[in-house]
């Protein structure tokens, strides 16, 4: 695994994703967005991702999120375009309004199986955080945390099914793995076995 170097690119790079959640919160809670950020970065960092994956990870859901065209054109000015291209793979859509769940959600998937390297490590970190996240709020609250979720239990669980059966393509390196254990764990207590 290679050890990731980290320059004043990521630091400028933390400073412009906080400015951009600073008021978000994790869906249905109090916790500040900007974690679930942290997390992804590390997770990347972790697998042996580089600076510029990195950088994508803490701002992979600023153009989804946070203004869309412009918001990416500015990541490709400040961060370079590699960057900007690895936040572009991990966009379900830049479009406002955003079009039907479901259908974002398909193309996604569709997507994300031949996506570049890159491009999918970071949306493995993505989804293994946000798989986590919905782990612990299931064995605490249980079928409550559902409801945070346009796609309900049915749909979000069959998200995740199928973005591993996607990331499957790829290899089945630490990220795919911890996916796949979680996912499946989601699925045997929502008593989808």
């Amino acid at each position: 695994m290679s050890s990731t170097k980290l320059s004043s690119r990521f630091e400028s790079a933390f400073g412009y994703a906080f400015h951009l959640h600073a008021d978000q919160r994790r869906k249905g809670t109090s916790i500040p967005y900007v974690s679930h950020l942290l997390s992804v970065a590390a997770l990347v960092m972790e697998d042996g991702g580089g600076e510029d994956e990195a950088i994508a990870a803490l701002l992979h859901d600023a153009v989804e999120d946070q203004g869309g065209r412009e918001t990416r054109m500015e990541i490709s000015q400040r961060f370079g375009e590699p960057v900007a291209c690895i936040v572009d793979g991990c966009t379900d859509t830049d479009e406002t309004p955003k079009p039907e769940w479901r259908e974002r959600k398909e193309q996604y998937v569709a997507h994300i199986e031949n996506a570049s390297p890159e491009v999918r490590r970071v949306s493995m970190a993505d989804k293994l955080h946000n798989s986590r996240t919905i782990l612990a709020d299931l064995e605490r609250r249980g079928d409550e945390v559902w409801k945070r979720f346009k796609g309900g239990k049915e749909g979000t669980l069959w998200y995740y099914r199928a973005l591993v059966e996607s990331y499957r393509t790829g290899g089945n390196g630490y990220l795919f793995k911890e996916l796949e254990k979680v996912v499946a764990e989601m699925e045997r207590l929502a008593g989808q076995e």
